[in-house]
């Protein structure tokens, strides 16, 4: 195990971190806009609206990027750590993200098989629960913005709150999930380059 691979990936945890939150956070606003234009359709709200979609499209671009990036460096080191193979390939495991369907429910058991090879002993009750939950809200949210849409219900004040309500919260799940996989790294990744005395490098600055 090389000392430049052999490292947790703090820059692109904070990164993708800070990436996911400020999506969820723009998304609320594209929503806010979005009601109010249709509300009161005017150039000033249409302008908006069209800002904010603009903004929202940007901001879930670099959040899906940097999260996949983490995600595969992730991935990467829990291989070197683990005695045995990873089920799947790191191709399939970053194409699994973004085919339709089978990412509702495939990428859940890749994080928790990274989550599981990243240090030792078996991954904790509530780290496991963490991720059911972070993938529930992200599920949940899709299943409402999809329901709303296909029974033109889009706009509804209610399938609003109730998508956003998600949406902000598997945003903050999902920078919990980061710091819980990275930070299970770190330890396990120093400890097996420098052994028990380097592992106090591994914590986070």
């Amino acid at each position: 195990m090389s000392a430049s691979i052999a490292k947790a990936p703090w820059p692109l945890a904070r990164s993708a971190q800070a990436a996911v939150a400020a999506a969820a956070v723009v998304d609320v606003y594209r929503v806010v806009t979005m009601r109010a234009y249709h509300l009161h359709p005017q150039d000033t709200s249409s302008s908006a609206y069209a800002t904010a979609s603009t903004v929202s499209v940007y901001t879930m671009t670099a959040a899906v990027v940097l999260f996949l990036v983490w995600f595969a460096r992730c991935r990467r080191n829990a291989q070197l750590l683990s005695p045995t193979p990873l089920p799947g390939t790191m191709p399939w495991a970053v194409a699994s993200w973004l085919v339709p369907v089978v990412n509702l429910w495939v990428p859940r058991g890749l994080v928790l098989d990274v989550h599981g090879a990243s240090g030792p002993g078996a991954v904790k009750g509530r780290d496991r629960v963490l991720v059911n939950v972070w993938w529930a809200a992200w599920v949940g949210r899709a299943v409402v913005v999809t329901a709303g849409t296909g029974l033109g219900q889009g706009t509804s004040l209610a399938l609003l709150l109730a998508g956003e309500t998600l949406n902000l919260s598997a945003g903050a799940l999902a920078v919990a999930v980061i710091q819980r996989v990275t930070a299970r790294q770190a330890p396990a990744l120093v400890y097996a380059v420098g052994g028990p005395g380097a592992a106090v490098l591994g914590r986070p600055s």
